[in-house]
């Protein structure tokens, strides 16, 4: 009998998951507490996500061809950034094309995960679940737990003296619904995540004021990055996560400063980060012209609330503020697991590469997803479950070693209030990839087909390279990789002017190739 596999979520990682245990021939049941797909990127009454759920239309803030699973290339007519719409569209073609939705049990909830008796020798587990009012017991072999990390909202008032006597609303990210509530209103923004830029952005167009505070700044990047490419598929390159992940913490951080400056000086604008602190950026098109016009102001941390008003950090003058919008993030639980399932301590969760519980006797629990890279969650997720399923089969099952010890030599953007849950994308991508024998070999690749390897070392990371060899190997693979950026011009190059065409790309290709031999040169 084929080994039979539950999976909580049909967002972004259950899907995926279901897919994969596919692949391995596996017997998935994906469980899913709404009635479709799409997870946070569907937007209902029910089920609001993690940033403001009534949006004109929310953008996703990386690229369609990073974000892509790395076998199902985005059509190169879709935007480059895309609203969820588009989104949610693509995981609909993602579904049928490889025959998901029949795995599927919607208006389900998992109740309870529980061991077996003989957990021991078996790894089973008993799975109750919860539909249309009546609850049943199910067997499985093994657990996919894709829940995602925005169920619970993280709002420790404790933190914030005064809150009390502060006769002004109050409310979390998560319940903010539109912006119609901050009309005319006074507006402060506790936090400078993306939820918070993204509302205040938002509310800035109707309210009379509105404020950010912050104590620890922000880096801020823009979509659109140098020469008016996609910022991930610049920043995310096996060439620059070489230099980055080399070069000793304060060059790497100074080299950060001078990237992210470049476009405009934070420091100016209110935003430039602490020196302690090295954090994730911030992906916003339009705060930079917004703080510019006044719309929005930059404050330091908060201090105190009086009864109308909030005092700063370090600021003499006190504040008039009518609605404040915790920005505060969220706490990750797993209601459904035993408590000692998944032990979360200071927003820790033990688990061997932020994946597998790591004093389980037998590998049959999985948490998908538990990670904010500094990029694209969908080909993070594709890779853990790729992995996961291998381990299921028993292909790879030594997993109970101890937790997350990898950190490339730059630890990258670590250090804020859930720092276990940040990674350096490429560098946790590769080394799943590695686990299952799926990595790219460049070097081997430079005998074989220099073409691919320069695009590979120099080009964006691509999900399509984790499908060049190994289990899955996509034969596909290549030729979605030499196209990548005609999928990203499609769309936007509609108007061509005569004679356009420009050597610069060859030339380029001929700087790239003599850069690679010469650090396989150094290499040796």
């Amino acid at each position: 009998a084929r080994m039979r596999v539950a999976v909580v979520g049909a967002g972004v990682s259950g899907l995926t998951a279901t897919k994969c245990c596919l692949d391995e021939g596996l017997e998935p049941t994906c469980f899913e507490q709404s009635q479709d797909i799409g997870g946070v990127w569907r937007y209902t009454e029910h089920i609001e996500a993690s940033r403001p759920s009534i949006y004109p239309s929310v953008i996703s803030n990386t690229s369609k061809e990073m974000s892509a699973f790395s076998d199902f290339p985005y059509p190169e007519d879709f935007p480059v950034f895309l609203p969820n719409a588009r989104l949610l569209d693509y995981l609909q073609r993602y579904t049928e094309r490889f025959g998901l939705r029949k795995h599927i049990k919607f208006g389900t909830t998992v109740v309870s995960i529980r061991k077996r008796p003989d957990f021991a020798t078996t790894g089973q587990w008993d799975v109750v679940t919860e539909a249309d009012g009546k609850q049943t017991s199910h067997l499985f072999d093994a657990v996919m737990v894709c829940s995602g990390n925005f169920s619970e909202p993280s709002l420790p008032l404790h933190c914030f003296p005064g809150i009390k006597r502060f006769q002004g609303q109050y409310f979390h990210s998560r319940q903010y619904k539109h912006p119609d509530v901050f009309q005319g209103k006074r507006i402060l923004v506790v936090g400078m995540g993306n939820a918070g830029v993204d509302i205040a952005v938002e509310a800035s167009r109707v309210a009379e004021k509105v404020t950010i505070c912050t104590s620890r700044g922000a880096w801020l990047l823009s979509r659109v990055f140098e020469h008016g490419y996609p910022w991930d598929m610049v920043y995310n390159t096996r060439f620059m996560s070489l230099i980055r992940n080399s070069l000793p913490g304060p060059l790497s951080r100074a080299l950060v400063n001078y990237t992210v400056n470049k476009r405009f000086n934070h420091e100016n604008y209110g935003l430039q980060p602490d020196e302690r602190y090295f954090l994730v950026p911030i992906l916003n098109d339009e705060l930079p012209s917004y703080i510019l016009t006044g719309r929005i102001t930059i404050k330091p941390g908060l201090k105190e609330f009086k009864d109308n008003s909030v005092v700063f950090c370090n600021y003499p003058e006190e504040e008039p503020i009518d609605i404040v919008v915790f920005c505060t993030g969220y706490n990750f639980s797993f209601p459904f697991l035993e408590e000692d399932l998944v032990k979360v301590e200071n927003k820790h969760a033990s688990l061997y590469k932020y994946v597998f519980p790591t004093h389980l006797e037998r590998p049959t629990l999985a948490v998908l997803g538990l990670i904010k890279p500094l990029g694209a969650i969908m080909p993070v997720t594709e890779m853990q479950a790729r992995w996961v399923t291998r381990v299921f089969k028993g292909r790879r099952a030594n997993v109970n070693t101890p937790c997350n010890k990898t950190r490339s030599k730059l630890d990258t953007f670590g250090l804020s209030y859930d720092e276990v849950l940040k990674i350096d994308c490429l560098v946790y991508m590769d080394e799943l990839a590695s686990f299952i024998g799926a990595k790219p070999s460049v070097l081997g690749l430079l005998c074989r087909d220099p073409q691919l390897a320069l695009t590979i070392s120099f080009g964006p990371c691509t999900p399509y390279q984790y499908r060049l060899r190994g289990p899955g190997c996509w034969e596909g693979a290549r030729q979605a990789i030499l196209t990548q950026w005609d999928r990203v011009l499609k769309p936007t190059r509609t108007r061509v002017p005569t004679g356009s065409s420009s050597p610069w790309p060859s030339l380029l290709t001929v700087l790239g190739f003599l850069l690679l031999l010469a650090a396989v040169v150094f290499a040796f």
